[in-house]
């Protein structure tokens, strides 16, 4: 099972094998990362999950010691570990028009989930209104599995699509991050120093997210 992801700021993809059961090996690689300190995360993952049955993925606390990028890869190949086709989420969220954002998820050419959010905080639609991106878990425990998945997957999009308007000074201090991530620990923060190419997909002179990614490697 692999599981790849590609926005403005990363190019990510975890490689799972499994027995069936539980996962024999695992290949995390980053093609395009932000920190210097980023590729040292592979390591961690593999200690993180290899043996560990796939049903049990989602019981592991060790985010935040991890890239959370490759670890939310991992949560989501083990999840579809079984699946005998592929399954392609677009993301697709907005640069604020007045103060407004809007974020939507598709599957197969369809809207999965949407809303439209204004500082992290729903204003559409109804039933979410006023809700902050981080107060949705009552929510997402009354959809499908399926319907729970789409939605933790447009939530984690939309909040790393605001790196899009931060500009780059103001986040290249690794040392000035909450600690919610392997590269930002305090002992390894001090040591980043920020790299990588970014790609502004919205401009529609660039390939699109994942394209041509198999035949760059």
């Amino acid at each position: 099972m692999r599981a790849e992801l590609e926005d403005d700021y990363h190019c990510m993809r975890v490689t799972l094998h499994h027995d069936g059961e539980s996962v024999t090996s695992i290949e995390p690689e980053m093609i395009r990362a932000p920190w210097t300190t980023c590729p040292g995360a592979v390591e961690q993952l593999k200690r993180a999950f290899v043996g560990t049955p796939l049903a049990d993925f989602a019981k592991c606390e060790e985010k935040t010691q991890n890239c959370t990028h490759l670890f939310d890869l991992a949560l989501l190949g083990a999840a579809h570990a079984q699946d005998v086709a592929p399954t392609s989420y677009e993301v697709m969220v907005s640069d604020p028009v007045d103060g407004l954002r809007r974020a939507e998820l598709h599957c197969d050419g369809e809207v999965v989930v949407g809303w439209t959010e204004e500082n992290f905080k729903i204003v559409e639609p109804q039933n979410l209104q006023g809700l902050r991106l981080t107060e949705l878990r009552s929510w997402m425990e009354s959809l499908t599995p399926r319907q729970q998945e789409a939605a933790r997957i447009l939530r984690w999009a939309n909040m790393m699509a605001n790196g899009r308007i931060i500009p780059i000074e103001q986040q290249s201090d690794a040392s000035k991050m909450p600690p919610g991530c392997y590269t930002f620990q305090p002992h390894r923060a001090v040591q980043a120093t920020r790299v990588g190419m970014i790609y502004d997909f919205s401009s529609g002179n660039s390939r699109q997210p994942l394209e041509g990614l198999d035949e760059a490697l």
